[in-house]
């Protein structure tokens, strides 16, 4: 990677990495590297400040601070954009931010001397119709969800993939995941678990009323159609926890693999083995 000019994106008011950041911006500047901030970090450290959106359009890599949402949240300023997103955890050890706060200087090196792995995370292009009409156009790097609005109801969703039904879903809702997304709320639903090299498209029920309905893999190549077959008007749809709109009886919403992956440098000190192992325990008794 040819690395000329950083952006800096901070989770709001997260004001305990200041001193951190200054030492970063002062040691990137004394290499002659140009530096972006957002509006959160332009204003902990008095700097001037951009939209997330401007900033990744102007930058060569993003240094995200915060936690997984920050992240989903830079990748989805980025749009259609390819840059390369350090993801840097102000928490605990995150499944997309796999960089302590201790850690950042020295991964910063390891990016600027090109001695990294960069991962394409596969992004679902989600499209929501009705009728003839497009509502919504959204890419997601997580997951999409479909639920119903009242929490005591369930609701009635038809898969089919290329055309084709795979079946009718009676449940309180569909996820329909990445494999980034699978350590998300797929996980959380019982979804399979697959690395993030990986490309395929998971369809997790949540609490489906048949017990035989199971979570299931489906190549990445697949579109998907999912339409809202309950009667009455209170679905959603949620794309990455972060955005979404109601859904109308009849409705549908198209998914395929979008042609825009999301760039994410892998942490130089972890394996993803060793990051399942810290965040599942895996192991432990």
């Amino acid at each position: 990677m040819d690395i000329q000019r950083i952006g800096f994106c901070l989770k709001e008011d997260e004001h305990q990495v200041e001193s951190v950041l200054t030492d970063l911006v002062r040691w990137l500047e004394s290499e002659g590297l140009g530096l972006v901030f957002d509006e959160n970090c332009g204003a902990l450290l008095g700097r001037p400040g951009v939209a997330r959106e401007d900033l990744t359009r102007n930058v060569d890599l993003v240094v995200s601070f915060g936690g997984d949402g920050t992240l989903l949240s830079v990748a989805r300023s980025a749009g259609t954009r390819s840059v390369p997103i350090l993801g840097v955890n102000l928490g605990r050890l995150g499944f997309l931010t796999e960089v302590n706060i201790d850690e950042v200087r020295p991964a910063l090196e390891k990016v600027l001397a090109g001695d990294v792995t960069v991962v394409a995370r596969m992004r679902l292009e989600v499209e929501a119709f009705r009728g003839d009409e497009r509502l919504a156009h959204y890419h997601a790097l997580n997951d999409a969800v479909l639920t119903r609005q009242v929490l005591s109801r369930m609701i009635d969703l038809e898969a089919r993939a290329d055309g084709i039904k795979v079946t009718t879903y009676h449940a309180d809702g569909l996820i329909v995941s990445t494999p980034t997304g699978s350590t998300a709320y797929s996980l959380s639903a019982g979804g399979p678990l697959l690395l993030p090299g990986l490309e395929a498209i998971i369809l997790t029920p949540i609490c489906p009323h048949s017990l035989t309905q199971r979570p299931i893999v489906l190549p990445q190549n697949v579109e998907l159609t999912i339409v809202v077959e309950s009667e009455s008007g209170d679905a959603a749809l949620t794309v990455d926890g972060q955005e979404g709109l109601d859904l109308e009886p009849g409705d549908r919403v198209v998914m395929h693999r979008s042609p825009h992956p999301v760039e994410i440098v892998a942490s130089p000190f972890r394996d993803p083995y060793e990051i399942l192992h810290t965040k599942l325990r895996w192991g432990h008794r």
